[in-house]
Order: C-alpha cells, then sequence, then structure tokens
C-alpha cells in the first residue's frame, strides 16, 4: 500500500491512460481571450548569482509613485551588484543594499507617499462565500490583483509571492530600494502598513529555498551568506529576444467566477469533505507564460 505522501503525489501526477477520453471543459476553463499581456515595462527580471531568475509584476496601477521609484532604479541599475540579505523561516526573502550606504540615483523619492491603501471599495469583479477575518470583503481586480476593503479604503494584500518595499518606522514609507516578497503564510497583519508594489510570477524558488538567516528577523550574519545579485532590470530594458512574455487571467468573466467557486468547492476523487469556501490568497489569479 502507497503511503499517503505518495499516493497524494501519484493522484497529482497521475498521465492519462493511452486511449482515454479527454475530460470534457469546465465552466471554469479560460478561454484565449481571458489571457491578457503584461505589458514589458510591468515585467520586472533579477538575475542572482548562478543565473537563476526571479520575475515580477509590478502594479502601477496602485502604487504608482513607489513602481516610478522601482523603474528608475532598475533604469540606472542600482541594484546590480546588491544582494538578498534577509531571509526569515515562514515569512519574507529580503533584497537591495545590505549596507544601507549607497546612494540613491537622481530623481528617486526617498520617501513617496504611503501608498498603503486607497480611498472608496473597490468595485469587485469576485465573491467569496465566507468573510475575510482581515477584510469586509475580498476579491479581484478585473487584471487579476488580489484586493480587500472595509468598505471605505481598499488595499492589495499580502499573498504568497506579493512584493512589498521595507521601510523603517513611520513616516518613513520606503523609497523601493529595499524590497521583499512573502515566502511563508499569508502575513496579513502587514496589510495598509507597507505598500505592496508588485508579485512574484515566476522563479520565486530561488528565493524561498535559500537558507534562513540566523540574525535578527531573519537577516544573515555574514556578508558570505548573502546571495548577489547580478542585475535586476526592467524587461523593456532588453533586447527583443530575451524579453519574457507573461499573461494574467482576467477575472471579469463568468469562467473565472466559476473557477473560484471551483476553488471554494473541491469536487475531484481525492477531497471528501469539501471546504465551502476560499480565503483570498489561496485564490490569486493565475498568470502564466505567453505562448
Amino acid at each position: 500500500m502507497l503511503k499517503p505522501l505518495l499516493a497524494l503525489v501519484a493522484i497529482a501526477l497521475a498521465a492519462p491512460v493511452l486511449g482515454q477520453t479527454a475530460p470534457a471543459p469546465s465552466p471554469a476553463d479560460a478561454i484565449d481571450s481571458d489571457w491578457q499581456l503584461i505589458p514589458d515595462n510591468e515585467m520586472l527580471v533579477i538575475t542572482l548569482k548562478g543565473g537563476h531568475q526571479v520575475y515580477i509584476r509590478l502594479a502601477p496601477r496602485f502604487a504608482p509613485a513607489h513602481v516610478a521609484n522601482i523603474r528608475k532604479l532598475a533604469e540606472a541599475r542600482w541594484w546590480d551588484g546588491t544582494s538578498v540579505y534577509r531571509v526569515q523561516d515562514n515569512y519574507v526573502a529580503q533584497w537591495g543594499d545590505a549596507t544601507e550606504t549607497k546612494p540613491l540615483p537622481p530623481m528617486v523619492i526617498a520617501n513617496p507617499p504611503a501608498e498603503y491603501e486607497w480611498g472608496g471599495p473597490f468595485v469587485g469583479v469576485t465573491s467569496f462565500t465566507r468573510p475575510d477575518p482581515y477584510a469586509a470583503r475580498t476579491g479581484h481586480s478585473a487584471d487579476g490583483w488580489p484586493l480587500a476593503t472595509d468598505g471605505k479604503t481598499s488595499w492589495l494584500t499580502h499573498c504568497y509571492g506579493m512584493v512589498g518595499v521595507a521601510r523603517d518606522l513611520a513616516p518613513s514609507t520606503g523609497s523601493g530600494s529595499e524590497l521583499y516578497t512573502v515566502i511563508g503564510h499569508a502575513p496579513r497583519h502587514l496589510d495598509r502598513n507597507i505598500a505592496l508594489v508588485g508579485r512574484v510570477v515566476e522563479g520565486i524558488q530561488w528565493l524561498s529555498s535559500l537558507p534562513r538567516g540566523t540574525g535578527t528577523l531573519g537577516v544573515y550574519q555574514e556578508e558570505s551568506e548573502r546571495l548577489p545579485i547580478l542585475s535586476v532590470r526592467l524587461a523593456s530594458q532588453l533586447p527583443e529576444d530575451e524579453r519574457p512574455h507573461f499573461q494574467y487571467r482576467a477575472t471579469d468573466n463568468p469562467r473565472f467566477a466559476a473557477w473560484i467557486k471551483a476553488r471554494e468547492n473541491r469536487q475531484n476523487d481525492f477531497f471528501k469533505v469539501p471546504a465551502g469556501g476560499v480565503e483570498i490568497c489561496n485564490a490569486e489569479a493565475p498568470v502564466r507564460r505567453a505562448r
């Protein structure tokens, strides 16, 4: 008899039997027009020592001042030669200038407006069966970002892979030169306290699998422990034939609503007790490599 873990792997990886009829289309399946291309100037490409790359989709609509800074930093090649210097277990991986002495490029604003939330509730295009403990309502923007609202203000949510701007105590808001990504359980208590500027859409394993720092808050105590960053570029800075292309799944259609319902009540043979609900961070809108 297979052990439970092996059985789970077997279920996940089972290949269709030769000649087996393909499954019927589901109402939750995306159609071609649901997949929308992410612009080149909204994709950030981080190349780490060893050649591994991390791809981040930026969110200029929700944090325009911080994203403007990030674009200027990439264009100035400011991150080249910096490092990943903090990895805290079940929390975040953080990168930038560990020495905190590297001057910012001209035109980069040291403390932009606090883009933690914005006035007015969002017009959600998805809804969830069960309430969220951190917000009156959660859902997705039409272009796939996870959002929350209390009815008066709205904000992006700290889900796995989301990218935020590290900062000191208020009134600091962070320039965007020091960034982190969530590599553990969603720290939703950070919502509305830090500017979220994007989401890792590919390559997060090169950050989440790093050794944990043993210093305070997971900071590496020795310089030799830091992971060097070779380069950080916007995709629009790269030659045409080297640009990565990704698509997000649009959420403003009945197919995505059906996808959410399927996430709330999984119906395959493995699940005997459907959950009856799902949390926003367990239903992030898919992103894929463009064909």
